[in-house]
């Protein structure tokens, strides 16, 4: 990837979004959005009611013609969304579950989607049932394009705005998304995939009668929404798919861990727990892990020993090589 070319994308791309989130006195996001639509549409500014004004649109279309002629690749239209997000978020204060998903845990993803996979030539479809600005989502799809798969992403979350982003971002990278905009634990309408994945959202989930259908709700209190989600994610996984999930790392521990510990011995196997480095993280509690879960079928067995690992580091990349490595001895002798 092209370093100086990002940078000098970032700063032109920056500007527009500055022009157009003072002409149309809107926040960040919203101008974020329309910057990106209107790339998109033959990289024209929308003009709604007069606003933005002549100058504007002149001065952003001017700004526009010089971003195009970079030919930003998929990736590089990703890495420079994920920067402008972050950024921007600053300014927005934004609630932890809205934050972006780093790139080193998302490329995590995509090495243990490609571990997982037995056929290279199959079409895989990948699920993400809290989508949010869809970063981890993209990171997966677009670097399994890469290394020439087959894939289709299919992305859910409530948040309109964070979708509106998700959506923004497939356009400009050119990748295939279908998104869909409601409640993740409602009836979702999506074939069974290969794999769920998602960066849970933790917290309770505020609607009791909907819980009670899942077999991770609470009898007493709001059950926790990432307990459901586990749950409704492995219920969209074809038999023998897989579900790769951020959690907290006391997943298991907390107060209604025994009622997520009955549905994992009832419905899935749990394969593996990868607690990621310390370092990613600003207090015990924020800490997270991966957890990998497998839908029963033909082909699906319990591990003879499930995967307990945690990496010191992403930093170094001899010890992410070691883990990898260690990964695939343990699939060899377990899956």
């Amino acid at each position: 990837m092209d370093t100086e070319k990002i940078e000098q994308a970032f700063a032109l791309m920056e500007s527009t979004i500055s022009q157009l989130q003072q002409g149309l006195d809107t926040s960040f996001f919203d101008a974020y959005i329309e910057n990106a639509e209107n790339l998109v549409d033959n990289a024209k500014v929308r003009i709604v009611d007069g606003q933005p004004n002549a100058e504007i649109v002149s001065q952003v279309e001017k700004v526009y013609q010089e971003i195009l002629a970079l030919d930003l690749s998929s990736e590089e239209w990703r890495k420079l969304s994920q920067l402008l997000l972050l950024k921007g978020a600053r300014g927005e204060q934004l609630q932890p579950n809205h934050q972006l998903t780093p790139d080193s845990i998302g490329f995590l993803f995509v090495f243990l989607i490609e571990q997982l996979t037995k056929n290279k030539a199959e079409n895989l479809r990948v699920l993400d049932v809290a989508v949010g600005m869809g970063n981890l989502l993209l990171t997966i799809l677009i670097n399994l394009q890469l290394a020439q798969y087959n894939v289709h992403g299919i992305g859910v979350d409530i948040d309109e705005t964070l979708l509106a982003i998700a959506a923004s971002d497939s356009l400009l990278s050119e990748t295939e998304l279908e998104l869909f905009h409601q409640d993740s634990l409602q009836d979702l309408l999506v074939d069974p995939v290969d794999f769920a994945v998602a960066d849970l959202p933790v917290g309770f989930y505020p609607h009791d009668e909907k819980a009670a259908s899942f077999i991770t709700h609470a009898t007493k209190d709001h059950s926790y929404a990432h307990h459901l989600l586990l749950e409704q994610g492995m219920n969209y996984v074809k038999d023998n798919g897989y579900g790769l999930f951020l959690v907290p790392s006391n997943f298991l521990e907390a107060e209604q861990g025994p009622l997520l510990q009955k549905w994992l011995k009832e419905k899935v196997y749990l394969q593996g727990i990868i607690q990621l480095p310390d370092e990613l993280f600003q207090s015990v509690h924020s800490r997270k892990s991966i957890v990998i879960l497998q839908k029963p079928g033909a082909l699906a067995e319990q591990a003879k020993k499930v995967l307990l690992v945690k990496l010191p580091t992403l930093k170094d990349p001899a010890k992410v090589s070691q883990f990898f490595s260690e990964f695939e001895e343990w699939k060899s002798s377990n899956l």
